[in-house]
């Protein structure tokens, strides 16, 4: 089945596949989005040498331990009452507090954490795959100086991906009506060699292209400017590390995970991950950014003053993966939300119900 035809430039609108049914009713989806939550965790900690920690939904401001993702959203915050009106934001994401957590603990090289996060992102562009809530399984390793390269960022990002087709098998497995799709091998690209593929398209034509063409895609390197003075997409200056030259001469040891999804006609970023900033890259990046006053900050304090170690880490979206194993047609389907009654209403017109 896949979805109408229309341009890459409309996919921020609601995609609506031509004849579309689910193929799990609503006690079966919730069943398997539990199993999926369930057996996938423990695969992940298997795989990466993870262990469960409890994380916050909110964090204080000022200290620089919230995530700015492509820098530009806002954190939901509130006053504090008795912290005399501090104020706190719910969390976009965990990357730093990972790593103060995994010093905190003193986790030794090779072994890391993983927590449920769940975080409220005020300003997303609601549609199929875009939610003021996000799930996610956030993960972070302690690694060792000599594992700061590209090749050890791509043996954990094959790790990941074979505990994503396991749980694709068990999942067709135990629901015959769904049939798996993704491939056995994932393939590996950097963000400039994308660009030279296709000089003439914009980063998410070029995403949607190599996806469609080998099934699933790690693209390496996000954040830096590339050779037509653009970045492929935005990144915060003080997580991932995307201003390294690597063994193969490009820039970045971050990238995204990305699966071509044939009921919708399109990529599918599942994972954003990467080999997180040492003092000389969060210096490096910071300047890049203009940025330089969040030097003041704790966490950045911490790790210019050599506290805090070195990791490797990222987030794999939740109600994503379910989605995607689970053949649904909207993330609606597979986790509650608030959407627009104007959407709810095309959704039921189109066969879609969201939760």
């Amino acid at each position: 089945m896949q979805a109408n035809c229309r341009t890459v430039e409309d996919m921020s609108k609601l995609l609506k596949p031509e004849g579309y049914k689910s193929l799990l009713d609503l006690n079966q989806t919730e069943q398997a989005i539990k199993n999926i939550k369930d057996i996938f965790l423990c695969s992940l900690s298997n795989e990466l040498r993870l262990r469960r920690v409890t994380a916050p939904l909110f964090v204080l401001r000022g200290l620089g331990i919230n995530d700015d993702l492509n820098g530009v959203e806002r954190p939901v915050c509130f006053p504090i009452k008795d912290m005399d009106d501090a104020v706190a934001e719910v969390v976009h994401s965990l990357a730093k507090w990972k790593r103060l957590t995994l010093a905190e603990y003193k986790t030794q090289p090779g072994f890391g954490i993983v927590t449920d996060m769940n975080a409220i992102r005020a300003d997303e562009e609601l549609d199929n795959l875009h939610s003021l809530y996000v799930d996610q399984w956030d993960w972070e390793r302690v690694l060792l100086p000599e594992n700061r390269n590209e090749a050890f960022l791509r043996r954990i990002v094959q790790k990941i991906y074979n505990a994503i087709l396991r749980m694709e098998f068990y999942i067709c497995e135990t629901y015959s009506q769904l049939q798996p799709y993704l491939p056995e091998d994932i393939h590996f690209v950097h963000s400039e060699e994308l660009l030279q593929m296709y000089p003439d398209k914009s980063p998410k034509e070029r995403e949607h292209l190599i996806c469609q063409k080998y099934g699933a895609v790690f693209i390496i390197g996000i954040g830096g400017k590339l050779s037509n003075g653009e970045e492929h997409d935005l990144r915060a200056p003080d997580y991932d590390d995307w201003s390294t030259p690597n063994e193969s001469g490009f820039l970045g040891l971050n990238g995204d995970l990305l699966v071509w999804y044939p009921l919708l006609g399109r990529s599918i970023e599942l994972s954003s991950m990467g080999i997180r900033v040492d003092k000389e890259a969060l210096l490096r990046q910071l300047a890049l950014q203009g940025k330089e006053q969040r030097r003041e900050l704790y966490f950045h304090q911490r790790l210019l003053n050599g506290t805090l170690p070195l990791t490797i880490g990222g987030g794999i979206g939740q109600s994503r993966l379910c989605m995607v194993l689970l053949h649904k047609a909207h993330i609606g389907e597979t986790q509650a939300s608030i959407w627009p009654d104007s959407m709810r209403q095309e959704c039921r017109e189109a066969g879609i119900t969201l939760i």
